[in-house]
């Protein structure tokens, strides 16, 4: 254990607590609170809330200032904001919030112990990237064990879903374990009991928080994956497929669809082995997307482009399968409906905010839905008719200029959404579908001229697709970013190098406005 902060210095133990909604921030606040008026302390607590769930969490400060108890010590005058440099101890829910910390300059090597959990909850920034945009935990982890006197991590996640309680309680155990504070194991239970709402389960959590700390593993578990990053990342790809296709494939198997065991006999005994695993996921994929006469045509299309090619290059093959598969599962307006009606989704969200069988869970979507997803999921003629500039068109866009909100678990809401997901009966006949058809069979044929020339420049332009995702603004976005690139590859095929094509598409992931992707074409005068 640590040693602890002394009173006798009449110094105020300055703490800084980052967490999100719903983690119990605020009840971490209070019984640190509770625990120092209790026991001799003046005591005080803010908060700054953040503007969103993770564009920022919300701030809470403590200050803890000796002498309560004692009637010669004036009260001071407690600090309402953590100041850069001049914090004891930061506890953070979240392996992004400490990083922040240390960002802040909250964390410092001469004073600070930190203490987070490395379970990672991803920000809109990183989930927003045209590419990966997720933070390394690794660096995250390097970062705070450089910028502070003593870093404690560990999955605090885990330990609440396992106690059935919330994060702040194994915070506040790993806070005890850590002896920075003046106060016993003892005192700190007493805290938690006196609170009076969910003692047994904060209990538990609070227990297998302190436990983790003073077994001295929490600092060492993630020390572990540090220094075994590069050999992580270099299995990454070989463990993928094991883990996540081998059991689709057996539940494929297991189906007693004529149409569905022909697909995977087709793939077994027509797709070269290199592409087995991608192809039965693709067709998994495609099946629960559309039906099995879809994943058929994913199926043709991987034919037709082996057998146009000489080339056997088993790279090249199995990023077009998979990018293949992913493009034809493409997210409109019925995708998104379909997903938020499923059954598993509804015990995600229960899981998720631990609601017990007897309880209501609501459930709110909020939907903006643009012109052109309307126009895209009619029939394509009507689509394209809407689509134009005309009176209608004004009509359905001032319509459509403010938001919905969906209650999905009440009756009218699921029937509205579910009714929309039985459009995809007609996909085919919808004006995204058409669009999407000219787009892969163009992409296609790309790769089909590029392989008989460069397999390399092939396989660069198979994944370019990668800046094709999601919906909205965020795929009109990357739609133009990919055009940008297939109209250089169709003036340039000649000589386009797959350097070149490839230093462009990191470009054009790094900046969804396209900003860097124009001036990597400037500097390669492309």
């Amino acid at each position: 254990m640590g040693s602890p902060i002394k009173a006798k210095t009449a110094q105020p133990i300055k703490i800084a607590i980052l967490a999100m909604g719903g983690e119990g921030g605020g009840v971490l606040a209070d019984w640190i609170v509770s625990l120092g008026e209790e026991h001799g302390y003046f005591a005080q607590t803010t908060s700054v809330p953040g503007v969103a769930q993770r564009t920022g969490a919300t701030i809470y400060y403590v200050e803890l200032f000796p002498g309560a108890d004692d009637p010669d010590v004036s009260v001071p005058v407690l600090a309402l904001m953590p100041t850069a440099g001049d914090v004891d101890i930061v506890l953070a829910s979240e392996l992004m919030e400490a990083g922040r910390a240390v960002q802040r300059g909250f964390v410092t090597p001469d004073r600070t112990t930190l203490i987070a959990s490395t379970h990672r909850i991803f920000s809109i920034t990183e989930k927003s990237a045209m590419g990966d945009g997720r933070v390394d935990s690794c660096v995250l982890i390097r970062q705070s064990r450089q910028a502070a006197l003593r870093f404690v991590h560990f999955d605090m996640a885990v330990m609440a879903e396992k106690s059935g309680s919330v994060i702040s309680a194994v915070l506040f155990g790993a806070l005890c374990g850590t002896g920075v504070l003046p106060f016993s194991r003892f005192q700190f239970e007493e805290t938690i009991i006196k609170g009076g709402v969910g003692i047994k389960l904060s209990l538990k959590a609070f227990g297998l928080g302190i436990d983790r700390v003073l077994s001295g593993t929490a600092e060492s578990a993630f020390s572990r994956l540090t220094d075994t990053a590069a050999n992580m990342t270099t299995n990454t790809a070989k463990a993928i497929p094991t883990a996540h296709i081998v059991p689709t494939t057996k539940k494929i198997r297991s189906s007693s669809h004529g149409k569905v065991n022909a697909l995977l006999r087709r793939i077994q005994k027509q797709m070269p082995s290199c592409i087995h695993n991608v192809a039965i996921e693709g067709i998994r994929r495609l099946i629960d997307y559309q039906d099995p006469d879809y994943a058929s045509l994913y199926l043709d299309r991987l034919q037709n482009l082996i057998d146009q090619t000489e080339s056997r290059d088993e790279k090249l093959l199995r990023e077009t399968a998979r990018h293949l598969a992913l493009w034809m599962a493409y997210e409109d307006t019925i995708r998104v409906a379909d997903l938020k009606i499923r059954a598993s989704r509804f015990e995600r969200v229960r899981k998720e905010v631990r609601g017990e069988r007897d309880h209501i869970v609501e459930i709110n979507e909020f939907l903006h839905p643009r012109i052109e997803e309307v126009c895209d999921t009619l029939p394509s003629q009507i689509g394209r008719w809407l689509s134009r500039p005309h009176l209608a068109n004004r009509m359905l866009a001032k319509l459509l200029s403010h938001g919905r909100v969906i209650t999905t678990s009440s009756i009218r809401g699921y029937l509205l959404l579910y009714l929309l997901a039985s459009w995809r009966r007609m996909r085919r006949r919808t004006l995204r579908f058409q669009c999407e058809t000219e787009r892969i069979e163009g992409w296609l044929q790309r790769l089909v001229a590029a392989a008989k020339r460069d397999p390399a420049l092939a396989l660069e332009i198979a994944q370019c697709q990668r800046l094709i995702k999601g919906y909205g603004d965020t795929h009109i976005r990357g739609l133009r970013n990919f055009q940008t690139l297939m109209n250089i590859v169709d003036r340039h095929l000649n000589h386009l190098s797959p350097a070149s094509l490839k230093q462009l598409r990191e470009a054009a992931l790094a900046d969804e406005y396209g900003n860097q992707l124009r001036e990597c074409q400037r500097h390669l005068s492309l």
